[in-house]
């Protein structure tokens, strides 16, 4: 039985969580009281113990069965409380699909084991399919109970740190080619898997290509069923731009606490404020970010009820946007400072940051342009763009290296 009861109050609810983290969380040193050091499993072990993991699942898949407006006050107490843990039914791509897509052996099996570790990365895209991305070439072959996998990956994010990884490969290259795809859980800590950093132009190297050689993944790992995981990936690929939509790809701010929009603050800072044209550029980004987080908590809505997915590309999009156009703005307002860089320049080192993460945002996920056939088709109904290779066997498709004949 939970000590958190799903029709108390909000307030009663937030109190409820603070008094819980008050007996388990040693805020000003961040860390359990318990302990002398923070040990990352063994907290969210407490953490999903209580249900404050995933508070919106079910109890019987390590939830609450709260609503999204209760998990707003689960996620503030927690950041009251500067204690990591929530919001991982938000946040986790992999605990989210397996727990959408996946079959009950494996949410049991795995579940457990997603909330309180590993990252889990992303291997979707290949250096000839990334717009067209069910143009995969990478191999799954069956050699018993496992698979065998060959192929090469890029763009994936966090690679050397995850443990496993989402990844997209083709099952039966007699099937058209959005079937014969199967998605798999993929351990990625294993021979035959060589991880590649990527150098960005921000200075970070958070992407990779990643070569897979004869690694195995359990055929129990299938993420949906064999040959149909084009399916099973689109849960995946929403929540992934629901994500995007809300800005996390966004720098993050070394003040939690901050109260106030940071181009407002540098407006301040640069004495242009009083500006009646930089006040109403600000007003158009406030508005912008004010309306893409109604738009995402509609996005949401309509996914939980009539399982459409669509409209988290608008609010991607709509991301992209916002965060180009508040880079322009913040360009703008430094003048010739934005021309410096480093340390001892922390507003242009930021503004300069910011622009170029941006494209980020435009690529990751589905670029803009992807997103805009998304939204011209699905959300308003225009016609489709001719598709020549449709219910072709995918062994036939051409390619940039001519015909496929062998799988």
């Amino acid at each position: 039985m939970s000590q958190f009861d799903q029709d108390t109050s909000p307030e009663a609810l937030r109190v409820a969580v603070l008094s819980w983290l008050d007996t388990h969380w040693d805020g000003e040193n961040r860390r359990p009281l318990t302990e002398p050091a923070y040990d990352r499993r063994h907290w969210r072990q407490q953490v999903l113990a209580a249900g404050l993991a995933v508070p919106s699942w079910p109890p019987e898949w390590f939830g609450l069965g709260m609503t999204s407006a209760q998990c707003k006050v689960i996620e503030k107490a927690f950041a009251e409380r500067n204690a990591p843990g929530t919001g991982l039914d938000r946040y986790h791509l992999g605990a989210i699909t397996v727990f959408k897509a996946g079959s009950d052996a494996l949410k049991r099996e795995m579940l457990p084991e997603l909330l309180t570790g590993p990252i889990c990365c992303l291997l979707y895209s290949e250096p000839n399919a990334g717009s067209d991305l069910a143009g995969i070439r990478t191999r799954a072959e069956q050699d018993g109970d496992q698979y065998v996998i060959n192929g090469q990956k890029v763009w994936t994010s966090n690679a050397r740190e995850a443990d496993y990884g989402m990844l997209l490969a083709r099952t039966d290259w007699d099937a058209p080619k959005h079937r014969g795809i199967t998605f798999f859980l993929f351990p990625m800590r294993q021979a035959g898997v060589e991880i590649r950093p990527i150098n960005q132009i921000t200075g970070e190297s958070e992407f990779n290509e990643i070569f897979i050689e004869n690694a195995r993944v359990p055929e129990r790992f299938i993420i949906g069923n064999l040959n149909e995981g084009w399916g099973s990936f689109q849960t995946a690929i929403a929540y992934e731009r629901l994500i995007m939509g809300q800005g996390i790809t966004g720098r993050r701010r070394n003040s939690p606490t901050r109260s106030r929009p940071p181009l407002l603050e540098l407006a301040e800072k640069t004495h242009k404020l009083s500006d009646p044209v930089v006040r109403q550029r600000l007003a158009q980004a406030l508005a912008y970010r004010e309306v893409n987080s109604l738009n995402n908590e509609r996005a949401m809505t309509e996914m939980m009820t009539k399982g459409s997915m669509s409209l988290m590309s608008l609010s991607k999009l709509a991301m992209s946007r916002i965060q180009h156009g508040e880079a322009a703005i913040a360009t703008d307002l430094l003048g010739p400072e934005a021309l410096l860089d480093g340390p001892d320049n922390s507003d242009a080192a930021n503004t300069n940051f910011d622009a170029a993460k941006a494209y980020m945002n435009s690529i990751g996920g589905g670029t803009d342009q992807i997103q805009r056939n998304i939204i011209a088709e699905k959300v308003l109904g225009l016609p489709k763009e001719h598709e020549p290779d449709k219910g072709i066997a995918f062994r036939e498709v051409k390619s940039g290296t001519g015909p496929r004949t062998a799988g």
